[in-house]
């Protein structure tokens, strides 16, 4: 029996690796509709039209039950806290980028798994391996290295970046503990409800009505963000928050893929360089995570 334990936690944790690295490949994909779409459409506007096609889809699938059960859950407060550090975390990352180059924007904002690694020491306390934390370490001098930033300086775009990643790395260690007490379609709802209420009134005040295309965009937005909020959920439910933080660094290669996919950007050495070490920080937690069940 404790052998059939051990192996079905070793596979939850396996599942929750796969399904968390599935959730930041739609997030990636997620933020290149989105970059097509900030030159005509304002954030708000992008989050409003995201929120409501999520709930459309929730409701297509779980029916009024589903947000009655919603409006009982007892994680109706929990889940207001967290989506206010995840929308404040949108709002510093998408504010400095607007400067900041993306090699200097990346670099700086995945300090966040880092950040969550330590975060889940001491609100959820976990105890981190120092072959995880080398693994996170690891995945940040990817990041680093395939990014080349140079002439790095104090600014305030910088420390809207450092502010984004410390309220995402809130945000996920807070989803851990919330992940735990209620289903995943209810969180999808909770979230996006808030999301809404969040965004309505700035998305109407900068209204611009899209066009077919930008409709399109819109709609995919809201399908990929829907399935990566989904996937993420699951994925948290499965595994320590500590052991799928070094994941996030797999979306740095999604985002240069999708990067040359879309807009022909041509990765240099430094990014292939940098991607192996990511894709290193990943074996090494899998690897560690695999030997230390079979023990």
């Amino acid at each position: 029996m404790a052998d059939v334990a051990i192996l079905d936690s070793r596979e939850r944790v396996l599942a929750g690796i796969l399904l968390t690295g599935g959730a930041y490949f739609l997030f990636s994909a997620q933020d290149a509709a989105i970059k097509l779409l900030v030159v005509g459409i304002s954030v708000w506007q992008i989050m409003f039209f995201r929120s409501v096609t999520i709930l459309a889809a929730c409701a297509a699938i779980g029916g009024r039950r589903l947000f009655t059960d919603t409006a009982r859950s007892p994680i109706v407060r929990p889940m207001l806290v967290r989506s206010a550090f995840t929308l404040a975390a949108w709002l510093c990352y998408y504010n400095a980028a607007r400067t900041l180059q993306l090699a200097e924007l990346t670099t700086i904002y995945y300090a966040a798994p880092i950040i969550v690694t330590v975060l889940s020491v001491f609100m959820l306390g976990e105890k981190v391996p120092l072959l995880r934390w080398l693994a996170v370490l690891i995945g940040f001098a990817g990041v680093f290295v395939a990014c080349d930033p140079t002439h790095l300086g104090i600014s305030a775009p910088m420390v809207l970046v450092l502010a984004a990643a410390l309220l995402w790395g809130i945000a996920v260690v807070l989803l851990r503990k919330i992940a735990m007490q209620e289903r995943t379609t209810i969180q999808l709802v909770l979230n996006n409800f808030y999301f809404l209420l969040f965004s309505v009134a700035p998305a109407l005040i900068w209204w611009r009505t899209p066009d077919g295309g930008q409709l399109l965009l819109l709609a995919s937005v809201g399908a990929l963000g829907g399935m990566a909020q989904y996937l993420l959920f699951e994925g948290m439910k499965r595994a320590p928050v500590s052991i799928v933080a070094p994941f996030e660094y797999t979306s740095l290669v999604w985002a240069f893929a999708l990067g040359f996919a879309i807009w022909g950007d041509v990765p240099r050495r430094e990014v292939f360089l940098g991607a192996a070490l990511i894709v290193a920080a990943g074996l090494l937690v899998i690897g560690n995570e695999h030997f230390r069940k079979r023990l």
